[in-house]
């Protein structure tokens, strides 16, 4: 009888073209495909809730795979370690019902976007921050984010290779913070049901072109009105932007790390 099992999956995806599979370029999910082939070769593919882009990060991914190895999500996680690049860890598995599906079963998840304000490099920050030398009137940036709360028609909020037909989504938070004791951060919280391809990183893009003063305050509010790209700012680059956590509508059961 098979069994499914979920991960929380982090990584840092610079070196990455993106979670899913590529032709011939590196993908989180075949490294991870391949630790989890070590332990049991006759696997599954493995699904996620969010297809993440090129150099986009994640510190909470959820994953499955069905296996028939009789395996405690304890050892799915110590055991994955071992086969697993530095830039892959698993943080957390657990035992999930056989229909479960991350991707149609996430009910809310939270996207973290950090920016580095300053005028040199760091390279601790290189590849995972956004660099603005620009002053920002991060007031008036926040002030354009709660435009963003509630629901709406986010269709002019993608890129172009993204087609669905439904695209009202549910923002249920949008909050930008500067970071306590350390005065160069800002780092931006969005938090929805779903997301459109690159709808976080235009978002992003639109405040820090709001906040610079490079686009006109009122331009989320005429592009939900519109439908239009152009009443938008830049994308932003992937280098930022984090999925942080999935909120989940299935129980899991076992999960290893227990919680608390």
């Amino acid at each position: 009888m098979p069994k499914r099992i979920a991960l929380v999956v982090a990584y840092d995806g610079a070196g990455y073209s993106g979670f899913t599979r590529q032709a011939n370029a590196r993908a989180v999910v075949h490294d991870l495909e391949a630790a989890i082939g070590e332990m049991d070769p006759a696997a599954s593919p493995v699904g996620c809730a969010s297809r993440t882009d090129a150099g986009v990060h994640a510190r909470g991914q959820v994953v499955v795979f069905d296996t028939e190895r009789d395996i405690e999500p304890r050892g799915w996680v110590l055991g994955l370690a071992r086969f697993l690049p530095p830039e892959i860890a698993v943080t957390r598995a657990a035992r999930a019902p056989l229909g479960f599906e991350p991707r149609r079963d996430a009910t809310l998840k939270q996207y973290r976007y950090e920016l580095l304000r300053s005028q040199l490099r760091d390279p601790f920050f290189e590849r995972r921050a956004w660099r603005i030398v620009e002053p920002l009137d991060v007031e008036k940036m926040q002030t354009e984010a709660r435009a963003l709360l509630g629901e709406h028609d986010f269709r002019a909020f993608r890129s172009s290779a993204d087609q669905r037909e439904n695209t009202v989504r549910s923002i249920r938070r949008a909050q930008i913070d500067e970071v306590p004791d350390e005065v160069r951060r800002l780092s931006f919280v969005i938090e929805g049901n779903r997301f459109l391809h690159r709808m976080v990183r235009i978002i992003v893009g639109t405040l820090i072109d709001v906040g610079r003063g490079r686009l006109e305050s009122g331009a989320i509010k005429r592009a939900i009105a519109s439908g239009n790209r152009t009443d938008l700012g830049m994308t932003a680059p992937p280098d930022g932007l984090y999925l942080e956590w999935v909120e989940l509508n299935q129980p899991l059961a076992d999960e290893w790390p227990p919680h608390g």
